[in-house]
């Protein structure tokens, strides 16, 4: 029993995905110190956790919601899509998936308010779209091509780089835009991948994301186009001395960044074929993150 109900809270949360938000909220971090802003510990552990449970609410609920559609029960798994599968074999106990993405989300809220008593008002809009992100993403986003595509995006772009920056300066820059532009285009990227293998299946369940609407061919050139337009967001911040010229070691990235793009082009129709690039997609996502926010420190002390 005990192990039934450990399996769905922690499958539900998708643990090994939450590697994402402190990479993006280090980017954020980065954006602060190199405002030379004095980093409070506190905010800097409480918005860590807003940001992973955030991330876990999401993931709970997208679990839930696709078992009680018969979703997650006709879906073929991999490591990037396709549910944990932990409530189909334990499906006495899928309330426990609700249960976890609600606390989590509350969690979010509390964190939310708290910075809005110490910070103000102005971080009012980055916590309400962020909780209709959540909320909404499953059952009404991904009805949306693109609102499904930008959506993931901007809630781990502008919204956790820009509100991690506001919360440890207390006030928005440009900087903080420019840089949250990386995480938008490669997460819009890591959920447009994912969503390959799943299409006729998604189909069926009422889903229109984008691979659905214009089909994977048009999805691998949009690839393309978000992994150069991160890259010329970098190079943008650099050039607009938004960004100091050590920024720029992110750019390292942009050379496996082609061969995953070529195999994702090859390997489109091929979903065996793909996994392999859909897992080097994460890791170039992570790697850029982490170069960027060392590179815009780097800057700062050299």
């Amino acid at each position: 029993m005990k192990d039934s109900k450990k399996s769905v809270t922690l499958g539900s949360m998708r643990i090994p995905f939450l590697v994402l938000p402190p990479t993006c909220v280090g980017l954020g971090v980065a954006v602060a110190l190199y405002a030379e802003s004095t980093i409070n510990i506190l905010h800097l552990v409480l918005v860590l956790v807003g940001a992973v449970s955030a991330h876990i609410s999401v993931n709970a609920l997208n679990e839930y919601d696709d078992f009680k559609t018969g979703l997650d029960l006709k879906t073929i798994p991999t490591p990037f899509s396709g549910g944990s599968k932990a409530i189909p074999e334990n499906p006495e106990k899928a309330h426990h998936a609700l249960i976890t993405g609600i606390v989590s989300l509350v969690l979010t809220i509390l964190i939310g308010f708290y910075f809005m008593y110490v910070r103000g008002w102005m971080l009012l809009p980055v916590g309400v779209l962020g909780v209709l992100i959540v909320v909404a993403y499953t059952r009404w986003i991904t009805r949306s091509p693109i609102l499904c595509l930008i959506a993931p995006g901007v809630g781990f772009g502008h919204l956790m780089v820009m509100g991690t920056s506001f919360v440890l300066t207390g006030t928005y820059s440009w900087t903080s835009f420019v840089v949250s532009m990386v995480p938008f285009f490669m997460v819009c990227n890591l959920l447009l991948l994912n969503q390959f293998p799943d299409i006729d299946v998604d189909r069926e369940a009422g889903r229109k994301h984008l691979p659905i609407a214009v089909g994977k061919e048009s999805c691998v050139v949009l690839y393309g186009l978000f992994l150069f337009l991160a890259y010329l967001s970098i190079v943008t911040g650099w050039l607009l001395e938004l960004l100091p010229v050590h920024s720029l070691i992110s750019l390292i990235t942009a050379v496996p960044a082609i061969h995953i793009f070529f195999g994702v082009s090859k390997n489109a129709d091929s979903i065996p074929d793909l996994i392999p690039f859909m897992g080097k997609n994460v890791a170039l996502i992570l790697l850029t993150h982490i170069l960027l926010s060392t590179g815009i420190v780097w800057g700062l002390y050299w």
